[in-house]
């Protein structure tokens, strides 16, 4: 379904605004022996969330790592419906929608990035919802150039992807831990799913506990705990939401199923640590920087060529 979707026309989009509001049941998957349709699941995830948030035990800050990619989208629309099923007086924990730019993006994810983030700022302000939206970029001295051109840093390879640390995992690790230092804890919710790769599935379960808790400590950042609101859909499950709800911040998914159909592909993640950056600079990541040295060919630059886009950057990072 999920590639099926990508070549429809961008009208597939479904009017109306409520996650519940399904105009179909399109694609089921199996939980634990029983089929599931994408609806069902999908209020059983804003009701967790919705849970969570109103947990009495703590209320910490939520930050959402959005990437602007389908799965960090759908975390922030999950969250957003679950606020606007919560009376405002309750709505008393802050939730941080933090992106990050490494400042070498390509030029169409990036500007993609930014007007989602505009559309949620305004329509948080508008709904008069308790959401900051924030990007963290690298200290000047960071930067990819700065480190390649000004400082002499050799260019990242397989064996040394300086360029993970200090373009991505420094500025949003900063940024968590002044939260956990204002509040004591901050909670992260990540996009990530088992349904990504083995690799993925295989560092989740690592993470699992048998608390009966949706959080886990986070092993780099003190203070900081992981929720994976949507860790068990399917990546078709993941499309057939987008494709039946529009954003609850407005407008539609058009402009990101045009960017996956263009790019043919996924998005480099959110990264809070070396331990999750093999996503970055390997050939599944679709989304990443355009000047990435670590691969050969850059799947999605080609894809945005392909469709007439960004032909002279693809011609300059292959030179």
């Amino acid at each position: 379904m999920a590639k099926a979707l990508l070549d429809q026309p961008l009208d597939i989009v479904a009017k109306g605004r409520r996650p519940i509001d399904f105009p179909c049941d399109e694609s089921e998957i199996v939980t634990s022996g029983v089929v599931v349709d994408d609806r069902e699941l999908f209020n059983r995830i804003v009701a967790d969330i919705r849970d969570e948030y109103l947990f009495d035990g703590q209320a910490f800050p939520w930050i959402i790592g959005f990437s602007g990619g389908k799965d960090s989208t759908l975390v922030a629309h999950a969250v957003f419906a679950a606020l606007l099923d919560i009376s405002p007086s309750r709505q008393t924990r802050p939730v941080h929608v933090v992106a990050n730019d490494t400042l070498v993006e390509s030029p169409l994810v990036v500007s993609h990035l930014h007007q989602s983030l505009q559309e949620i700022r305004e329509a948080a302000k508008t709904l008069k919802l308790p959401v900051t939206v924030a990007t963290t970029t690298p200290d000047q001295e960071n930067t990819f150039w700065v480190l390649l051109i000004g400082k002499g840093y050799p260019s990242p390879n397989s064996q040394m992807r300086w360029c993970t640390d200090r373009l991505k995992i420094q500025p949003t690790s900063r940024y968590i831990r002044e939260q956990v230092t204002t509040c004591g804890s901050a909670i992260i919710l990540l996009g990530v799913r088992r349904d990504e790769s083995e690799t993925r599935k295989k560092r989740i379960d690592s993470y699992s506990n048998n608390t009966g808790s949706r959080l886990h400590p986070h092993k780099d950042l003190a203070g900081a705990y992981i929720y994976r609101p949507i860790v068990d859909l399917t990546t078709d499950a993941v499309w057939g939401i987008l494709a039946a709800n529009p954003p609850p911040w407005g407008g539609t998914h058009d402009r990101l199923i045009k960017l996956y159909r263009d790019a043919a592909g996924g998005e480099c993640p959110i990264v809070l640590s070396q331990e999750e950056a093999p996503g970055c600079g390997t050939n599944s990541s679709r989304f990443g920087c355009w000047t990435c040295t670590v691969v050969e060919k850059d799947k999605s630059l080609q894809g945005f060529v392909n469709s007439e886009l960004l032909a002279k950057l693809f011609s300059k990072r292959s030179q």
